[in-house]
């Protein structure tokens, strides 16, 4: 276990100082394929992801995934550190994509290496490192699926600081419409389409839906944008606005998509519906098995690539979900550590 954990961190160094914006994971996939040819392991890539399959593998046993990714966003403007130069001090270490989502992907390749080769375990097990993730994109885990053998339970690794995230927020987003009559300002107008946004803004902020989750509360609808007009002296034909989403475990998007278009007082159209909330029941063996051993259980607000799964999956993972996405971004080295014990002993349990 301490070799294992010894290279997951030096993974994470070197995917720290790779580069690996969205759809641009080329080389932080070689390197992953670097780790799968030392261990001697097997993998297939597809695009830019990287996935293998657990030596014993048997397709008459149920399959757990094991996933992260390896792609990260821009470095914000308020950077000090060098985002690519991995560097430790006091403990933490530092880096892009360090915390989200390197610590956990790193953490669940070394479970996977450890129990790559176990005799008869009760579950397969399937690593899939995977790119676009930060994007949602055609050719992150939503597209690999395709590729994989049939999934019946997962683990999703982000920032959790070990504890089990059951069940997760999906994410709509619409595009919508405020309609009027378009004139000159200097001529009277009862249909100005502005005018009708105090009015429609009140009902998204008053709006609420029926459904309460135990872990993910209410459904959360959040105005994000708004847009209207180009010249002082004309009024607009329309006025447009982005609403955001945020989905809990007792809709699913098509449900939710159907009751807003007939209810908001302006025209809704949903960009995309494939990105669902998820959840895994507290009854299953993989949440007993962490519940047993001290592990915390909650509802996350934010998106990861649960989204695209529809089997139960759990998110789990090192780091804490607040340094995302944040200048100078890290996560403590002893956090890494932990994870691939708690992982291993986790699996233990359920193996």
């Amino acid at each position: 276990m301490n070799e294992l954990t010894t290279a997951a961190i030096d993974l994470l160094k070197d995917l720290i100082a790779t580069p690996s914006f969205s759809q641009e994971e080329e080389k932080t996939a070689n390197r992953i394929g670097q780790w799968f040819d030392k261990y001697s392991i097997p993998f297939r890539r597809v695009g830019n992801n990287i996935w293998a399959q657990n030596k014993a593998f048997d397709p008459k046993k149920p399959t757990l995934l094991l996933n992260s990714h390896h792609d990260t966003v821009q470095p914000n403007s308020a950077y000090t550190n060098d985002p690519f130069e991995p560097k430790i001090e006091d403990g933490k270490l530092f880096g892009l994509g360090s915390n989200d989502a390197g610590g956990a992907l790193v953490s669940l390749i070394a479970l996977f290496t450890h129990y790559y080769a176990a005799k008869n375990p009760k579950y397969n097990l399937v690593m899939a490192a995977t790119a676009e993730e930060e994007i949602a994109g055609n050719h992150s885990l939503i597209g690999l699926l395709s590729e994989l053998p049939k999934i019946d339970v997962a683990i999703v690794g982000e920032p959790t600081e070990m504890h089990l995230a059951v069940a997760e927020k999906g994410l709509l987003v619409f595009d919508a419409v405020i309609t009027g009559t378009p004139g000159h300002a200097a001529h009277p107008n009862n249909d100005n389409p502005i005018m009708k946004l105090p009015e429609v803004l009140q009902w998204f902020q008053n709006y609420s839906l029926e459904k309460k989750s135990d872990f993910l509360g209410d459904v959360k609808i959040t105005v994000t944008q708004v847009n209207a007009g180009k010249e002082h002296n004309v009024v607009p034909a329309n006025v447009h606005l982005v609403i955001d989403v945020r989905v809990n475990d007792k809709y699913s998007n098509q449900e939710l998509a159907k009751i807003l278009v007939k209810s908001a007082p302006c025209v809704m159209t949903p960009r995309s519906l494939h990105l669902n909330s998820s959840s895994i029941g507290m009854d299953h063996e993989l949440v007993q098995a962490g519940i047993a051993m001290g592990r915390k259980t909650y509802g996350s607000p934010t998106l990861s690539d649960q989204a695209a799964l529809e089997c139960p999956s759990l998110k789990m993972g090192p780091g804490l979900s607040t340094r995302s996405h944040s200048a100078n971004e890290f996560i403590f080295v002893h956090e890494i550590e932990e994870a691939v014990k708690i992982y291993i002993e986790l699996l233990a349990k359920i193996l």
